[in-house]
């Protein structure tokens, strides 16, 4: 099994990194994904994967594709290429948002690698099995077509499938639980630390998967 964390916005409620990792580890998660620039020290998990926001950072972190847009296409591969180590998360709605779209920018920037999130992915109706193959971070949610947040067990992702792909791909990174409310962007949820946790208890064999 992979080394599974958490993204830190399912602890939004709390206002310091520190104390959102605290609560992720009492959880039962292995590292946290944190904004870049907070510093380790101060955090009882490691970091898994740093984000960079709004424009990604010349560092290891990963940033969200823009929003689509006149021109938007240009400025991602301009932000990508200027931080040739950043990975790129791409979602519905932005420049990046398909396979066909990640693969159209590891053209335009040699050697870009991505953050793939299970739910995005589904969301936008996309191959998981696709997909994955660019990934250098893994973010895990439940989701379906249309929604790329739902509660573990509700949706279509098939997370054994998942874990299998990586597998087979050789991937030697570690994979991240996310759930956030952010309901102006479209992706509400009433707990997010609630479903973070039970997907970590599926994905343990804790609770049984629907999957």
């Amino acid at each position: 099994m992979f080394r599974i964390g958490v993204v830190e916005l399912a602890y939004a409620h709390e206002p310091e990194a520190a104390t959102r990792a605290t609560q992720a580890r009492d959880d039962g998660f292995g590292h946290i994904d944190v904004m870049v620039g907070t510093d380790p020290d101060s955090l009882v998990l490691p970091i898994g994967c740093p984000t960079a926001f709004p424009k990604p950072l010349p560092t290891w972190c990963t940033t969200p594709a823009p929003p689509a847009g006149d021109g938007d296409w240009e400025r991602t591969v301009r932000w990508w290429r200027a931080a040739p180590q950043a990975l790129c998360e791409p979602w519905a709605g932005a420049t990046v948002h398909s396979v066909e779209t990640m693969a159209a920018l590891a053209e335009e920037v040699p050697g870009v690698r991505f953050l793939v999130d299970t739910g995005h992915v589904t969301a936008w109706g996309g191959d998981l099995s696709e997909a994955l193959a660019f990934a250098d971070h893994v973010q895990l949610r439940d989701a379906r077509p249309g929604e790329a947040q739902v509660y573990p067990g509700d949706g279509d992702v098939d997370f054994d499938a998942v874990f299998a792909r990586l597998g087979a791909l050789g991937y030697r990174g570690c994979v991240s639980v996310e759930y956030f409310d952010l309901p102006d962007r479209g992706w509400s949820c009433p707990d997010p630390r609630a479903y973070a946790t039970e997907l970590l208890a599926r994905l343990r064999g804790d609770k049984p998967s629907s999957s």
